[in-house]
This record gives C-alpha cells, structure tokens and sequence, in this order.
C-alpha cells in the first residue's frame, strides 16, 4: 500500500507490504526509498511534529514510539499521512540538498507548509445568525412551485429584506427573475435593466438583496445531497457577486413525513468562506458529464480534504448551517408575481385595486410585485421608488400619483 510522508521537504510517498508492518520496519523503508537513517527519524500521526523546535519537543510525540507497533493499530491505510521529523541534512529525490534551516535560511513552520497548499474543512459558524421567511412571501413561492410545477422543474429567485447588526436576516420578498427551470438544472435568464429596478425599489422600501432561494425535484430526492454540484456552483457564483457576508442561500423541496405524504421544506445555509474563495479564484470545474457524482464538486487542481489529496470533493464540506425562523412582514403578497407562466396586465392592476378598496391607498400598494409592475409600466417607471417609500413609512400616497394609477389601471 501507497503511505505519504509529510515532512519540512513537503510530501512524499512511500510504498509498504500493508497495514500489518511495524513501525520498526516503517523506518527501515524510509531509511532506503527516502535516504534518512533511522536514528534520525521521529514519526507522528500529529501534524504539530513538524512545529517541534528541540529534543525535548520531540519527546512529546509518542504515539508512534513503539517499534513493534502495527500500523493498522494507528488505523494508518492506503494513502494515509504520517509526519516525520529529521535531523540533518538529505538530498530530495529530484531536488536540491535541504538542510534543516530550510531553503530560504529559516525553519519551516506548520502555516509554511499549509500555505503551500489548499485545504477543505468544514466552517463551524455561519457569518448569518439567522434567516427568517416573511410568511406571505414563503408561502406565495412554495405554493406556485407545488402546486404549479408541481416541483418537476426547478425555480429560484433573489430574497429582498434587512440585516440587522448581530447578523439576522429578515426576508420581506422574493423576486423571481426571467429564468429556465429543467428537471436538474435552473437557467436564470438575468434582466440587467429589470434588476436595477427591482433594486430601486428595494432601496425605497428600506430593503436589500441578502439571498438566493432555489427549489429541488422531485426528481432530485433520490440523490444522497444536501445539494448538488451545480447548485454548489451557482450558489457559490451568486453569494461572491453579492459580497455581503451574511448572504444566506436557501433551498425549498418536497420530503416524505411519517405518514407517506409529502411535506415542503426550506432549509437554509450559507456557502462557506473556503467555497466563495475558490470560485473566486477558479477552482471549480464547471463543465458536467453525465456520469459525474451530482453530490461531489470536481477541481481544477489537487485540494487537502481530510488529510488526503483529492480534484473532489464532498458538496457538505462547502455549506454552513443556518437557523431559520418566520415573521410577518409589512408587505403582502397578493399581486400576480412576475415572469411566471401568467399575463399580468391593467386588467389585473384593476382586480387587485378593486378587491382592496376598503383599504387606504397605501395598503392597497404594499406589495413589491405590485411595485415592480408599476414600475415597468410606461409613466411611473422612475416615479416607483418614490412610492416605495410611502409604503415603507406607510404614509399616505400623494393624489396626484392615486390618479395615475387608478387612471392606468382603468384603461383595461
């Protein structure tokens, strides 16, 4: 079996009979495939070997003292790593003489040796305390995705809300963009022109973008991930464009209950540190082929997953937990959402107005669809974020902008 030996020289391997070998006979293979004499050799599982500095350091590391030692009982197997500490000086097959204060005049440290490579673990704590779902706003998505598509095509939209200083995200509403839902794959069809109106309003509501919100098939629920690998890439793409750190993706899917029926469910997670700084730097691979596992993400160079060199890797090693709660926010949800299967017309301005007459005006304008709407329309285009802002200190609409509205909507 193949071991790697990681030392102040970096990595390098050797080749043993298996698992049953002794240490002692460990050392003797060192001693002949890497030229370093036995009496010279510390071996550890403990990568802080590589930090110790004196004798006495040394002394610490004993887990692989025992010369009789098996390697199986280290649970040490193909393509394991041991550290190894030296004294003196040894020619590196293939490279220059190394003496033991390193090629630059100075001792390797542990933060040297990593920096020399990409490492993947998993992010404890997400940036985002938590996520909580305006519940109008949640239940409009799910139940276009469920009871409309029925969940066998993907959909996806911006979340729009506040942060608050210790990090909780509020969402107040989902825009749903021009996009090309397939059973495995959400083509977003980005409206640059549409988005920059959507974020003027946004901004006269008081309200951001702080998230992606995507759904699963039901197609999907027999795969064994969390999500799969060209969710992990488009949300990774989508949460370093945003540069907010406390960008929460979620995702929406059907999931069997106790009794046999199908349950929705949202789940939230931030894409970690690690995940948003390799797509930055193009490490993804971001082709796919059909017979590529959808739960491991490929890279274009040799990552450290676990102590071992891998091009893939696990997509869970990429998402960071979030809590997720819901409110009520000061919006509805009522109006027609747009770029769904459905014509929204001045006709259906009309409706919506008319079903909400007993209401003051402003009530009858506080929903972003509604805005969004209106802002497309011709003649209130750039008028709509000064609206926003009624709605968002709920203070009574001027009589002039109340009868353009209702002018406009009265031309159906």
């Amino acid at each position: 079996m193949l071991l790697r030996i990681r030392s102040r020289d970096g990595l390098e391997r050797i080749q043993v009979d298996g698992p049953h070998i002794p240490i002692s006979q460990l050392k003797t293979l060192i001693e002949s495939q890497l030229q370093i004499p036995i009496q010279n050799q510390t071996l550890s599982t403990d990568q802080n070997l590589l930090l110790a500095k004196t004798p006495a350091d040394l002394l610490r590391f004993t887990d692989m003292a025992g010369p009789s030692t098996p390697l199986s009982a280290l649970n040490l197997s193909h393509g394991s790593i041991i550290f190894l500490h030296y004294h003196g000086e040894r020619t590196v097959r293939g490279g220059p003489a190394v003496s033991p204060a390193g090629s630059f005049g100075r001792k390797m440290t542990m933060d040297d040796l990593i920096a020399k490579q990409t490492r993947i673990t998993r992010q404890e704590s997400p940036h985002c305390d938590s996520v909580s779902f305006d519940r109008d706003s949640a239940n409009a998505f799910q139940r276009y995705v469920n009871e409309t598509l029925a969940f066998a095509t993907k959909r996806g939209g911006f979340m729009y809300g506040t942060v608050s200083e210790e990090g909780r995200v509020e969402v107040d509403f989902i825009y749903e963009p021009p996009q090309q839902g397939l059973e495995d794959d959400l083509i977003l069809l980005r409206d640059p022109e549409e988005e920059k109106l959507v974020d003027a309003i946004a901004a006269g509501l008081g309200r951001k973008r702080v998230g992606f919100i995507f759904t699963q098939t039901i197609m999907q629920d027999k795969k064994d991930y969390n999500f799969s690998n060209k969710e992990v890439l488009q949300a990774a793409e989508l949460h370093a464009e945003s540069g907010l750190k406390e960008w929460v993706t979620v995702v929406v899917k059907l999931e069997a209950n106790e009794d046999g029926d199908a349950d929705v469910h949202f789940e939230a997670f931030q894409m970690s540190d690690m995940c948003v700084k390799l797509f930055k730097e193009g490490w993804f691979v971001t082709e796919f082929g059909e017979n590529d596992d959808p739960k491991l993400s490929k890279m274009k160079k040799v990552v450290v997953v676990g102590g071992k060199d891998v091009k893939e890797v696990d997509n869970d090693f990429f998402l960071v937990v979030v809590k997720i709660f819901d409110h009520q926010g000061p919006l509805s949800s009522t109006f027609p959402i747009e770029n769904r299967n459905n014509l929204v017309t001045m006709r259906t301005l009309k409706s919506h107005l008319d079903r909400t007459k007993n209401l003051p005006f402003v009530k009858r304008i506080s929903d972003f669809h509604l805005l969004l709407f209106l802002a497309m329309s011709h003649g209130l285009g750039s008028d709509v974020p000064a609206l926003a802002e009624c709605v968002s200190t709920q203070t009574p609409v001027s009589e002039g902008y109340q009868l353009l509205i209702e002018s406009m909507a009265n031309t159906a």
